[in-house]
Protein backbone atom coordinates (compact mmCIF):
# COMPACT_ATOMS: atom_id res chain seq x y z
CA UNK A 1 0.00 0.00 0.00
CA UNK A 2 1.25 3.26 -0.95
CA UNK A 3 1.52 6.01 1.58
CA UNK A 4 3.11 8.57 -0.14
CA UNK A 5 -0.24 9.53 -1.60
CA UNK A 6 -1.16 10.45 1.95
CA UNK A 7 -0.41 13.57 2.97
CA UNK A 8 -0.23 13.45 6.86
CA UNK A 9 1.67 13.94 10.23
CA UNK A 10 0.97 10.74 11.46
CA UNK A 11 2.34 8.22 13.08
CA UNK A 12 0.75 4.54 11.26
CA UNK A 13 0.24 1.81 14.23
CA UNK A 14 -0.23 -1.64 13.04
CA UNK A 15 -3.09 -3.34 15.02
CA UNK A 16 -0.89 -5.83 16.95
CA UNK A 17 1.15 -2.12 18.52
CA UNK A 18 -2.51 -1.18 19.35
CA UNK A 19 -3.46 -4.08 20.43
CA UNK A 20 -0.67 -4.64 22.76
CA UNK A 21 -1.13 -1.45 24.28
CA UNK A 22 -4.37 -0.75 23.73
CA UNK A 23 -5.78 -4.13 25.62
CA UNK A 24 -3.77 -2.90 28.81
CA UNK A 25 -5.97 0.46 29.13
CA UNK A 26 -9.68 1.25 29.44
CA UNK A 27 -9.78 2.56 26.00
CA UNK A 28 -12.07 2.02 22.61
CA UNK A 29 -9.34 -0.45 21.35
CA UNK A 30 -10.53 -2.71 24.20
CA UNK A 31 -13.98 -2.54 23.51
CA UNK A 32 -13.94 -3.16 19.94
CA UNK A 33 -11.41 -6.13 19.77
CA UNK A 34 -11.73 -9.41 22.04
CA UNK A 35 -8.16 -8.67 23.80
CA UNK A 36 -6.26 -11.77 25.29
CA UNK A 37 -3.39 -10.82 27.23
CA UNK A 38 -0.18 -11.96 25.15
CA UNK A 39 3.43 -11.92 26.85
CA UNK A 40 6.94 -11.88 24.98
CA UNK A 41 9.73 -12.19 26.59
CA UNK A 42 13.55 -11.57 25.94
CA UNK A 43 12.63 -8.67 24.10
CA UNK A 44 15.14 -5.81 22.46
CA UNK A 45 14.89 -1.74 21.77
CA UNK A 46 14.43 -1.26 18.11
CA UNK A 47 15.08 2.70 17.67
CA UNK A 48 13.90 4.15 14.30
CA UNK A 49 16.34 4.84 11.85
CA UNK A 50 15.62 8.84 12.58
CA UNK A 51 15.10 8.14 15.77
CA UNK A 52 11.13 9.15 16.11
CA UNK A 53 10.08 6.23 18.09
CA UNK A 54 11.44 3.12 19.94
CA UNK A 55 9.83 -0.64 19.88
CA UNK A 56 10.11 -3.17 22.24
CA UNK A 57 10.08 -6.71 20.32
CA UNK A 58 11.28 -9.98 20.96
CA UNK A 59 15.05 -11.14 19.86
CA UNK A 60 14.49 -13.27 17.60
CA UNK A 61 12.00 -11.53 15.27
CA UNK A 62 13.43 -10.47 12.34
CA UNK A 63 13.83 -6.69 11.40
CA UNK A 64 13.77 -4.52 8.68
CA UNK A 65 14.64 -0.44 8.62
CA UNK A 66 13.46 1.59 6.21
CA UNK A 67 13.50 6.03 5.59
CA UNK A 68 13.06 8.26 2.72
CA UNK A 69 12.63 11.95 3.42
CA UNK A 70 9.23 11.84 4.63
CA UNK A 71 9.12 8.61 6.66
CA UNK A 72 10.97 5.85 8.96
CA UNK A 73 10.05 2.75 9.41
CA UNK A 74 10.32 -0.31 11.06
CA UNK A 75 8.92 -4.14 9.86
CA UNK A 76 9.30 -6.98 12.02
CA UNK A 77 8.05 -10.12 11.65
CA UNK A 78 7.90 -13.32 14.31
CA UNK A 79 9.36 -16.01 11.40
CA UNK A 80 9.27 -18.42 13.94
CA UNK A 81 5.44 -19.11 13.46
CA UNK A 82 3.68 -20.58 10.46
CA UNK A 83 2.18 -18.08 7.78
CA UNK A 84 -1.10 -18.62 9.60
CA UNK A 85 0.16 -17.88 12.85
CA UNK A 86 2.80 -14.97 12.31
CA UNK A 87 2.52 -11.88 13.26
CA UNK A 88 3.21 -9.09 11.22
CA UNK A 89 4.40 -5.54 12.73
CA UNK A 90 4.95 -2.85 10.33
CA UNK A 91 5.20 0.36 11.94
CA UNK A 92 6.08 3.90 10.13
CA UNK A 93 6.55 7.45 11.48
CA UNK A 94 4.92 9.74 7.87
CA UNK A 95 5.64 13.59 8.17
CA UNK A 96 3.32 15.53 6.56
CA UNK A 97 0.24 17.25 7.28
CA UNK A 98 -3.26 16.01 7.60
CA UNK A 99 -6.57 15.61 9.38
CA UNK A 100 -8.63 13.07 10.03
CA UNK A 101 -11.74 13.56 7.71
CA UNK A 102 -13.97 12.41 5.29
CA UNK A 103 -11.63 12.83 2.67
CA UNK A 104 -8.54 11.27 4.48
CA UNK A 105 -10.99 8.19 5.40
CA UNK A 106 -11.86 8.24 1.61
CA UNK A 107 -8.04 7.64 0.51
CA UNK A 108 -7.32 4.98 2.99
CA UNK A 109 -10.59 3.14 1.58
CA UNK A 110 -9.27 3.97 -1.93
CA UNK A 111 -5.85 2.22 -0.84
CA UNK A 112 -7.30 -0.55 1.15
CA UNK A 113 -9.67 -1.59 -2.22
CA UNK A 114 -6.81 -0.89 -4.31
CA UNK A 115 -4.86 -3.38 -2.52
CA UNK A 116 -8.08 -5.90 -3.11
CA UNK A 117 -9.15 -5.81 0.33
CA UNK A 118 -12.94 -5.32 1.76
CA UNK A 119 -12.62 -2.91 5.06
CA UNK A 120 -15.43 -4.74 7.51
CA UNK A 121 -15.02 -1.94 9.86
CA UNK A 122 -13.73 1.60 10.29
CA UNK A 123 -14.09 4.11 13.40
CA UNK A 124 -12.06 7.32 15.08
CA UNK A 125 -10.95 6.72 18.32
CA UNK A 126 -8.63 7.87 21.02
CA UNK A 127 -5.63 6.31 21.14
CA UNK A 128 -2.47 7.39 23.54
CA UNK A 129 -4.80 10.41 24.18
CA UNK A 130 -4.16 11.19 20.31
CA UNK A 131 -6.95 11.77 17.76
CA UNK A 132 -6.90 8.22 16.08
CA UNK A 133 -8.60 6.32 13.22
CA UNK A 134 -8.21 2.38 12.39
CA UNK A 135 -9.94 0.24 9.80
CA UNK A 136 -9.80 -3.62 9.52
CA UNK A 137 -10.37 -5.47 6.38
CA UNK A 138 -9.81 -8.88 5.10
CA UNK A 139 -8.83 -10.77 2.20
CA UNK A 140 -7.20 -13.93 0.81
CA UNK A 141 -3.89 -14.46 0.18
CA UNK A 142 -3.93 -17.50 -2.11
CA UNK A 143 -5.77 -20.06 0.02
CA UNK A 144 -4.85 -18.38 3.66
CA UNK A 145 -7.33 -15.51 4.77
CA UNK A 146 -5.53 -12.91 5.86
CA UNK A 147 -7.04 -9.74 8.19
CA UNK A 148 -5.64 -6.64 8.29
CA UNK A 149 -6.31 -3.56 10.87
CA UNK A 150 -4.47 0.05 9.49
CA UNK A 151 -4.10 2.24 12.66
CA UNK A 152 -3.60 6.01 12.57
CA UNK A 153 -2.52 8.01 15.64
CA UNK A 154 -2.56 11.92 14.80
CA UNK A 155 0.85 13.49 16.74
CA UNK A 156 1.52 17.05 17.00
CA UNK A 157 5.31 18.42 17.11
Amino acid sequence: MSYKKITLKFCILSITTLLLYGCQQKSDVKNDFECKERFFTDLEEVIDVKNNFVVQVPKHWKKSLYTDESQSSIYFADTTKQLTEAILLDINFITNSIQIDDVFKLKIEQEILSDKLIQIRSKEISFLQKPSYYTVSIGKKGKFKLSYTFSFCFINF
